[in-house]
């Protein structure tokens, strides 16, 4: 055999390893049960903070490490994780008691660098549901506050997973919102009113939260823009799918977020799921771009936008900044989108992007192995 097909087997055998290393990801999270961030209400007085925290106290209870975890079934405590799941409210609850001075030294208030105690005061669990999801408790703690002005940080250990802590006063108006990350505390938090945050601060926070909801916890996102990557390599046809895709999605997040449109998440995820499977089935049998083509793509385009309202509606925008919030958080999802597609390009289309087999060893292949995981979600949103 000449050194030149070795060479070319040796090419198309790794295109192959890297696409079975794809399938292998791929297949690690059809059970995934998704680390979600906890979102707390904190509202703090001359004497006293009261904080409000939708959780999941499963996994504070088995003692989870979340820092860095994107699926508690990579815990060597997940076993325990799916009992406490499974248990009635009220045995939850008394797990949790149990639990409850481990759990409060990882909660975090501080004045001036002075610890403040966190007092138990509530915790409300619902009934058993779907144990493959995660199930929201809602904690109430409060603390009584040192004499004076001094205003107060909160936070909470790293290995609680992220928390989006938002101050709310009078009203319920929320003026501030941090996402917390790494154990990190919050601005400080003035005792009467509520925190103020320079505009580049504010705008830049809800840039991170839209990137990190791309990178990496928007798995189906990520999926979905692979398949209009794997289409074609040439850049017109993936410049007008990327746009049509950003302009419908970018309608649909602001008309969700202003609550012009609603439509729930049990209606959304599963069509989002079906647009995995199309674009990526369509990539197997066509390859050359057609108005159709963007046509679809613009509409799966607004059901991603509802998708990406999900998470920014439950973390809230300051309605005196709304339009930067909502644009930070657009200019995140884009930034998350542009790196997908540049990892994309460096790992396969450098490589690989001219030779002759590429459509049929590596972006076919690839598709069906989209379509595969699309068609599981879809199945799994809808009959499991």
């Amino acid at each position: 055999m000449t050194r030149a097909k070795l060479s070319r087997r040796a090419a198309k055998s790794s295109a192959m390893a890297l696409v079975a290393a794809v399938l292998i990801a791929l297949a690690g999270v059809l059970h995934a049960h998704e680390v979600r961030p906890a979102i707390a209400d904190v509202e703090v007085g001359a004497e006293r903070l009261s904080m409000d925290i939708r959780l999941t106290a499963e996994a504070m209870v088995a003692g989870i490490d979340l820092a860095g975890l994107d699926d508690t079934n990579d815990s060597p405590l997940s076993g325990y994780y799916d009992q406490l799941r499974a248990m009635e409210p009220d045995a939850l609850r008394a797990a949790f008691d149990r639990a409850w001075p481990r759990i409060r030294e990882g909660l975090r208030i501080e004045v001036e660098g002075v610890p403040v105690a966190a007092q138990f005061a509530d915790l409300r669990i619902p009934e058993v549901g779907d144990t493959d999801l995660p199930r929201d408790s809602f904690l109430t703690v409060t603390a009584a506050l040192p004499p004076g002005e001094a205003p107060v940080q909160v936070g909470w250990l790293a290995a609680y997973g992220p928390l989006v802590l938002r101050q709310v006063g009078p009203g319920e108006n929320e003026l501030y919102t941090g996402y917390l990350q790494g154990g990190a505390l919050s601005d400080p938090l003035p005792r009467t009113g509520v925190a103020q945050v320079g505009a580049l601060t504010y705008f830049g926070r809800y840039v991170g939260l839209g990137f990190t909801h791309i990178l990496p916890k928007g798995l189906d996102h990520i999926l979905f823009v692979l398949g209009l990557f794997f289409f074609a390599l040439r850049l017109r046809p993936l410049l007008v799918q990327i746009s049509a895709f950003t302009v419908a999605h970018t309608v649909t997040l602001a008309l969700a977020v202003l609550e012009i449109v609603t439509v729930p998440a049990a209606v959304v995820e599963p069509l989002i799921a079906a647009s995995i499977v199309y674009i990526a089935v369509e990539n197997t049998l066509w390859s050359r771009m057609s108005p159709l083509r963007t046509a679809v793509v613009f509409g799966f385009g607004l059901l991603h936008g509802l998708g990406f309202a999900s998470i920014l509606g439950e973390i809230g925008l300051d309605p005196a900044r709304f339009l930067g919030g909502l644009i930070g958080f657009n200019v995140g999802v884009e930034l998350g989108q542009l790196t997908i597609l540049a990892l994309a390009y460096l790992m396969v289309a450098v490589w690989f992007g001219d030779r002759p087999w590429y459509r049929a060893r590596i972006a076919v292949p690839a598709s069906l192995v989209i379509a595969a995981t699309g068609g599981w979600w879809l199945v799994e949103r809808t009959l499991l």
